[in-house]
């Protein structure tokens, strides 16, 4: 790819797949990317501008920084930015101090911060005339929310490639067959520098404030995946291969005559 950032051809295929099985981009649409400015929203930002160029359809696609309101490190992503010629912004708001002022002692915030991060992209969307949300979860994502739901929420839920938010809006997942090691590997390769804590609010918190679920759900993938290697590709297709009326859900259970 054109100024020396390169994507393998296994990523290339699996975000081409994906757009393809699920119709995540089409022609017409307008796209708002959330760029936190990771590594995940890096790669799907520059996934996005390789493929605006060589796409056979026409598509409009912005980056939007959601700025917290205790500021942060951006230069590096008005760089990267313009360096591959995407449209961007920088969007503050007060997220840090609602945050704060709405807390409760001893709990964390990062549901509640990241349906405030949600909700601004879906104002700056609408404002914007945009159709479409670009979010840069993958397959490592995905299996974390799944297990989560199961283990602490009790519900079978997880990230879809698609879905259609109540305002209208479609929110989609260009990377979600991705695996985070492969996102890891394309940064190390392209040397890309990345923030140190991606400006995320939790960084700013004490230890003990600090959310271990996540954590403890990654260790717990880590050693399934060492025990049966191909788990992630088991779990990727089970989450495609749903048979409702085998679970306890009255909805989906088979009527008696």
């Amino acid at each position: 790819m054109e100024n020396n950032i390169e994507i393998s051809k296994k990523i290339l295929k699996i975000a081409g797949n994906t757009n393809a099985e699920f119709g995540l981009i089409k022609e017409g649409d307008r796209v708002l990317l959330g760029l936190s400015g990771g590594k995940d929203s890096i790669l799907l930002a520059t996934l996005l501008a390789r493929l605006k160029k060589y796409a056979p359809f026409n598509f409009e696609f912005k980056a939007l920084t959601v700025d917290y309101g205790r500021g942060g490190e951006y230069e590096y992503i008005f760089e990267y930015c313009e360096k591959l010629g995407i449209p961007y912004e920088l969007y503050r708001t007060d997220i840090y101090k609602i945050l704060e002022e709405n807390r409760r002692e001893g709990s964390v915030y990062c549901s509640f911060c990241s349906r405030m991060r949600r909700g601004a992209l879906y104002s700056k969307a609408l404002e914007g005339g945009f159709n479409k949300i670009a979010l840069a979860h993958h397959l490592d994502d995905a299996a974390e929310s799944f297990m989560m739901n199961l283990t602490y929420n009790g519900a079978l839920r997880s990230m879809p490639p698609i879905y259609k938010a109540q305002n209208g809006l479609y929110v989609i997942r260009p990377l979600i067959f991705v695996r985070e090691r492969q996102i890891i590997d394309f940064i190390a390769k392209n040397n890309i520098y990345i923030a140190p804590d991606c400006n995320c609010p939790i960084m700013w918190q004490s230890d003990d404030k600090r959310p271990y679920a996540r954590e403890k759900t990654k260790q717990m993938l880590k050693e399934m995946e060492e025990a049966n290697p191909d788990f992630f590709t088991s779990l990727k297709v089970a989450l495609g291969n749903v048979h409702l009326n085998s679970l306890f859900d009255k909805k989906y259970l088979d009527k008696q005559d």
